[in-house]
């Protein structure tokens, strides 16, 4: 496992469109790298296990159709989306889960790497209320085998989020 800091990010190395928006907004963060296996059924809970941290502190990047609106919901890989509590979140009327090939087209970034942070353009954002219970939190650097480990405050300024209770069990 490998560990930079933003400054030794700025210099080069495993620079992603995330670490650079993070970078460039002056954030403190710690990147983690592992070894992505490409048969893991799971890219968080693969992140979570490689990197020996509790899978409520790693948060998946999902993209939904909120009503015709691409729309970031970020949520504990030990959780699943309640696409009805997304929908609620942001006053829509239905939320479903986004066609992967249009994730990847609109955030720049490949299934299984899909950051918050970064994207091709800012989508609307919700964050599941549980990050706020961790001092830190991991999400995708953007690419596999990629984590950033940042405080919650930090993403939840970044993307311009809301917060709300997104994940069941």
């Amino acid at each position: 496992m490998a560990k930079a800091t933003a400054k030794a990010k700025a210099k080069g190395g495993q620079g992603t469109p995330a670490t650079v928006a993070l970078t460039r907004e002056g954030i403190e963060f710690t990147i983690h790298a592992y070894t992505h296996a490409p048969d893991a059924t799971s890219y968080g809970e693969e992140a979570a296990t490689a990197l020996g941290v509790p899978p409520e502190r790693v948060f998946k990047t999902l993209m939904a159709d909120v009503d015709g609106k691409l729309t970031i919901a970020v949520v504990p890989v030990a959780g699943k989306l309640d696409l009805k509590a997304l929908a609620a979140a942001t006053g829509a009327k239905r939320a479903t889960m986004a066609d992967p090939a249009a994730a990847e087209r609109a955030t720049g970034y490949v299934l299984g790497g899909i950051s918050p942070l970064g994207q091709k353009r800012p989508h609307p954002t919700v964050i599941d209320i549980s990050a706020q219970s961790h001092p830190t939190i991991y999400i995708s650097a953007g690419r596999r085998g990629l984590e950033i480990e940042l405080p919650p405050t930090a993403l939840i300024t970044l993307t311009n989020a809301k917060t709300a209770q997104l994940a069941r069990p």
